[in-house]
């Protein structure tokens, strides 16, 4: 094949004005579009002519000419805790998307410890960054690019902490979550309660544990007992059965921070000889592909993990537009399945 002919070098060629006439618009019209700019401009029907114009033509935006004319990198970090855990890749794969959208790549950049300092993955992230979106679990890994006056998201993070310095903050209901939990055990009579909570000092699990406490001090009779555990299914083990061998009596449901705690809880109250949910109640956090993996399903609590990592990235592209990016909210939802059931009669 002759250098610079069939459809790769076609496509190459192809630029926004094509696209302008395909879709019977103007080039103006695409920018919008295909910069993600066109809500409240240009109709939903029109953006999809000009998707799919785009699409047919095999357009490529320029990126590089592009980048000189706005100096910027075209490039997010986005700062986790670990890979290890789902919840954080389904929050990548959401940010991706967007910025895929935008032309922007992102750089995932796990804390190696999974929580606390990690040192600047460039030389300059002044120089090699466009902002960052971050997790408040792994919010002191930020101290290496935080002085850069890099605009930054933090996601599950306290909106009104000044020392986090975010343009925005894209939240979870978690007191919510963890307050729909609680009232679920209430309701089936549950008034020896045990809260196998995550022993990391960060916004997310504080948020967990006083909605908890809220909710069971609200009602009368009800005594509430936390152990500490670090977020493994063997820790959760260990302090799901401190916590039902420990004395007084035995608690007759385990409130856990995240499904992988409960998944060491629900050993834990197999290995005592017990059964769940007939002697305890298990329910965990996040709903992760583990809690319908073990037996019985996990009641849990549902976080829409690809939509915080899409809100994330949305508010870093309004920050870098020079728009305003508030704080958002995602609701969660209680999942009921059959690791509760009614508290056992008084015995």
């Amino acid at each position: 094949m002759a250098q610079g002919t069939g459809p790769s070098a076609a496509a190459a060629r192809v630029t926004s004005r094509d696209v302008a006439r395909r879709a019977g618009v103007s080039q103006a019209t695409v920018s919008l579009v295909l910069g993600d700019k066109w809500r409240g401009r240009v109709s939903e029907r029109t953006a999809g002519t000009v998707r799919a114009a785009a699409h047919e033509l095999g357009y490529r935006p320029n990126l590089a000419a592009r980048s000189l004319r706005l100096g910027r990198t075209r490039t997010v970090l986005l700062v986790v805790p670990a890979l290890t855990n789902e919840f954080f890749a389904q929050v990548y794969t959401g940010a991706a998307r967007v910025a895929a959208d935008h032309g922007f790549g992102v750089v995932l950049y796990p804390s190696p410890e999974g929580v606390g300092p990690a040192r600047d993955p460039f030389d300059s992230a002044r120089a090699s960054l466009d902002g960052v979106i971050a997790s408040s679990m792994a919010a002191d890994a930020l101290a290496a690019v935080r002085g850069g006056g890099l605009p930054l998201v933090m996601l599950d993070s306290d909106p009104d902490d000044p020392a986090a310095a975010a343009a925005a903050t894209v939240n979870l209901d978690i007191g919510d979550g963890m307050r729909r939990a609680a009232e679920h055990l209430l309701g089936l009579g549950h008034r020896r309660i045990a809260h196998v909570a995550a022993a990391v000092d960060s916004w997310t699990f504080q948020v967990r544990a006083r909605a908890l406490a809220g909710a069971v001090g609200a009602v009368p009779g009800t005594v509430l007992h936390t152990e500490a555990a670090a977020l493994s299914v063997e820790e959760g083990r260990r302090a799901a059965l401190r916590a039902l061998t420990g004395p007084g009596p035995r608690p007759t449901a385990l409130v856990c921070d995240d499904d992988v705690l409960a998944a060491g809880a629900c050993k834990a109250v197999r290995r005592l000889g017990l059964r769940v949910p007939e002697d305890v109640s298990v329910t965990g956090f996040d709903d992760l592909a583990l809690a319908t993996a073990v037996e019985p399903e996990l009641t849990t609590v549902t976080l829409p993990a690809q939509a915080v990592g899409a809100e994330g990235m949305r508010a870093l592209m309004a920050v870098l537009d020079g728009e305003p990016a508030g704080d958002t909210t995602l609701p969660v939802e209680l999942v009921v399945r059959d690791s509760s059931a009614p508290a056992p009669p008084a015995g």
